[in-house]
């Protein structure tokens, strides 16, 4: 065996064994209000997931939800019943590295929902043209809005 970087015994021992997954980790620093600029740029070295925050002053808390979806692996997907505005109230939550397709979110949705399906209009970003006409396959991004069609032409969602 070659290796072709600095690793430690754990890390070997992990690529030997092959069953350990890892999470990724977001550091979050809280009160940087308080700290000066040298301070915080030495913890970023360290550091390379740092998010310095100030909860007090409500500094960088909008961008730390957005690192937390993103580190989570989350995709919120917002549902629309036929002839009414999408409901942006309640999002269903797709998480996971795996592909996130209109057949995982059926499956999300109730486990016979694919029984009946004909197609799904698709809107945001990850249609071509609003609405798009998509299939089970298709790859659903952030945000889309979905309305799920049966066979016979009516609206399931």
């Amino acid at each position: 065996m070659i290796l072709k970087e600095d690793c430690s015994e754990d890390d070997f021992i992990d690529v030997i064994e092959g069953n350990r997954v890892y999470m990724p980790c977001l550091h979050v620093f809280n009160k940087i209000d308080k700290v000066s600029r040298e301070e915080l740029e030495i913890f970023a070295r360290k550091l390379p997931h740092l998010l310095p925050i100030s909860g007090f002053l409500g500094w960088n808390i909008g961008y730390l939800k957005a690192r937390i979806w993103e580190y989570m692996e989350l995709t919120r997907i917002y549902t629309k019943p036929k002839g009414s505005m999408p409901d942006f109230s309640a999002p269903v939550i797709l998480r996971g590295m795996g592909t996130k397709t209109v057949e995982t979110f059926c499956k999300k949705i109730h486990k016979r929902l694919l029984d009946d399906f004909k197609h799904a209009l698709v809107w945001g970003a990850s249609a071509k043209h609003i609405p798009q006409i998509v299939g089970k396959e298709h790859k659903l991004r952030d945000e889309d809005v979905i309305q799920v069609v049966k066979r016979g032409g009516a609206a399931i969602i």
